[in-house]
């Protein structure tokens, strides 16, 4: 705006000074408004910024607001009597999940003979016939012409190859050890070494605890003889709890895995991935000779997850314990929830693209040195909708 000088200020009426004044006002609110929101964009794509207010939100989740408090004694009286009926529904929520957990046993044993064909295919115990082999893509799987004739070309180039093999590949080679390698949750588990092993691993079974028995569930990895241990299977069992806490019963939120116990390998002289074998140099101080020393220390491996840390009878257990554990129920839940039930699909990658549309966690941030999304060529960028900073990650 220009600016008006003393002499003009003069030879204006005093009700156009003010029309002046309230336009200035304006103008200054709006830049004021402005700086406000370019504030709070650059605040918003700060991660630490983000970090710290969700962690003041954590800390606020749950905090009494002072109004229960200010309720007179006759009100609160009766917020208790829907508190002791809250409690009763918990536990028929309970009862709920012990019926779910029945209808599962159920249904796994009309699964089972169908996951019993798909692994007989796998090991090459059976041949599928032309009949069971065909599939019908649908219309976004279907493969233009070029692309078939491309394939047709790869394919002929495999025939020759085979040709030139002196047997045919039986079943379907490293079925499972790919289903493990598509899945980040699994194939950050594996190292180089597991792979050798896990080639030969022919099925994974789920078997649910008996009617009348504790909630739990067994995961049986089958496997084909081998050179690296005596095993035929491996099992890792977890055992579930649904009920509610008498300490907390408002916490309740479905079964929870309790614990887990895992197996014994047998493994094979010098072939236990799980332990590594290191040499120090050690110097005598008073002598001054050094001598080496071998020494045998836990190995990252896949291997690791049949051995998981005892749950003492207290319950406690150090930070590092916990957080072995938490991982460990999450993959035991994943295999028996997902891997288990649609295999195949983990194998083609198909189900991971599912899962990735699926998915509830949103992360937003962004780092230093990116870029900004470009909002104005989004066609569903809308300015008035926030990305959520709270995070809901249900188990079970």
């Amino acid at each position: 705006m220009a600016d008006i000088d003393n002499k003009d200020q003069a030879e204006m009426d005093p009700a156009d000074m003010e029309d002046v004044e309230e336009v200035e006002e304006e103008e200054t609110g709006e830049d004021e408004n402005s700086k406000a929101r370019q504030l709070t964009v650059q605040m918003m794509q700060n991660p630490q910024i983000l970090a710290a207010l969700q962690e003041r939100l954590d800390g606020l989740n749950g905090s009494p607001s002072g109004y229960i408090e200010s309720l007179p004694k006759v009100v609160k009286r009766r917020v208790n009597a829907l508190k002791n009926l809250q409690v009763k529904c918990a536990h028929i929520e309970a009862k709920f999940y012990e019926e779910v957990h029945e209808l599962e046993r159920k249904y796994a044993a009309l699964y089972q003979p169908l996951f019993d064909k798909r692994s007989d295919i796998v090991k090459a115990a059976y041949e599928p016939t032309d009949e069971e082999c065909e599939w019908k893509a649908d219309e976004e799987e279907e493969l233009t012409v070029s692309k078939q004739e491309e394939m047709k070309e790869k394919a002929k180039l495999e025939e020759e190859k085979k040709d030139e093999e002196k047997e045919d590949p039986k079943g379907i080679p490293e079925f499972w050890l790919t289903v493990f390698k598509n899945v980040d949750l699994l194939s950050d588990m594996l190292q180089e070494h597991d792979e050798p092993i896990l080639k030969h691993l022919q099925d994974i079974k789920v078997k649910f605890s008996d009617p009348g028995q504790p909630m739990s569930f067994t995961l049986e990895f089958h496997f084909e003889p081998n050179e690296f241990f005596t095993n035929a299977m491996l099992t890792k069992t977890y055992k579930m709890r649904s009920e509610p806490d008498e300490n907390d019963p408002f916490s309740f939120d479905g079964p929870e895995i309790m614990c887990c116990t895992g197996c014994t390998i047998d493994w094979t002289k010098g072939k236990n991935v799980t332990l590594k074998t290191i040499k120090k140099k050690q110097k005598h101080k008073g002598r001054g000779t050094v001598r080496t020393v071998t020494k045998t220390v836990p190995n990252d491996s896949f291997f690791n997850f049949f051995t998981p840390p005892e749950v003492p009878e207290n319950g406690e257990l150090d930070e590092d314990s916990e957080a072995v554990l938490a991982a460990d129920f999450e993959i035991g839940h994943f295999i028996r929830e997902r891997i288990v039930p649609r295999a195949v699909l983990y194998f083609t990658g198909e189900a991971i693209e599912d899962d990735d549309d699926d998915t509830e966690v949103t992360v937003y941030c962004v780092q230093e040195g990116e870029e900004e999304a470009d909002e104005e060529n989004d066609p569903d960028y809308d300015p008035k909708v926030r990305p959520s900073l709270t995070t809901h990650i249900h188990t079970l």
